[in-house]
């Protein structure tokens, strides 16, 4: 067992937090047992390491008994030292190490691929979690963060996403003139959520469609709006002045879910 908050490997895992320790190692915090469940359901093979607190183990055996099935040793840590290495004021007793598992653009639309989701410079972790989540939800397959985008692996993106990261093709880094190519070389259309766009009720989205989403506080940017065959609104009926991205980002998802399924 670790119990002391300045034991190395506690640093060294708490340095994860940091985005550019993440790009070094290529490695990410896995913290909570809804995500860490996902985990070692989906992608047990990237797990490197694996900490629970004695209460945590006793609350969550399947998390155990999951670990010992893949061959993952878990060690006992101290409250104490769990809170030192996660990202959470009160965490849930369980924390794991893995490898991220981004995907190349040209690997991401394979044959088959009917929804895509681009975040086009969203920066917010608690927004694009939401839109991941939702994406999956939705039955995407794909989700690409272009530009300066938030990392994925930000430990609040991940929480965020409630392990739903571990189930789709995840791309970062590339530019919007490469994500949108890329969808329409695989025979998507490319629909822009903006609020000047045409009405959703109404807009055909029986075919393969790629969704861009831009910015929390600045929208679409030019370049995107003027790459995407259409755009289009989430009409607002009542007296609110808009929706959040995460909201209306679900709301076009499963607009196309419900059509892809009609």
């Amino acid at each position: 067992m670790i119990e002391s908050t300045k034991n190395p490997t506690v640093k060294r895992v708490a340095r994860l937090k940091q985005r550019p320790e993440r790009e070094e190692t290529g490695l990410a915090l896995m913290e909570g047992p809804q995500v860490v469940r996902e985990l070692l359901a989906h992608a047990a093979a990237t797990v490197e390491e694996l900490y629970c607190t004695s209460d945590g183990f006793d609350r969550h055996p399947e998390l155990a008994q999951a670990a010992h099935a893949a061959g993952i040793e878990v060690e006992f840590v101290t409250d104490a030292v769990l809170a030192a290495m996660a990202d959470t004021r009160t965490p849930q007793g369980v924390l794991a190490v893995a490898h991220q598992t981004p995907v190349r653009l040209r690997e991401a639309f394979v044959e088959g691929t009917r929804l895509a989701v681009v975040l086009d410079e969203v920066r917010d972790p608690g927004n694009a979690g939401t839109v991941i989540r939702a994406a999956d939800a939705a039955g995407a397959d794909v989700v690409i963060l272009t530009g300066t985008s938030v990392d994925p692996y930000n430990p609040k993106v991940v929480r965020a996403t409630t392990g739903s990261l571990f189930h789709l093709r995840v791309v970062t880094g590339v530019t919007i003139e490469a994500a949108l190519a890329e969808a329409r070389a695989a025979g998507l259309a490319v629909l822009a959520a903006d609020m000047h766009g045409e009405p959703l009720p109404g807009t055909d989205l029986s075919g393969p469609t790629a969704w861009v989403f831009g910015n929390e506080a600045h929208g679409l940017s030019d370049t995107a709006r003027g790459l995407a065959d259409r755009t289009v609104a989430v009409p607002i009926y009542g007296a609110a002045e808009s929706l959040n991205l995460g909201t209306a980002a679900a709301v076009c998802l499963y607009a196309s879910a419900f059509a892809h399924r009609a």
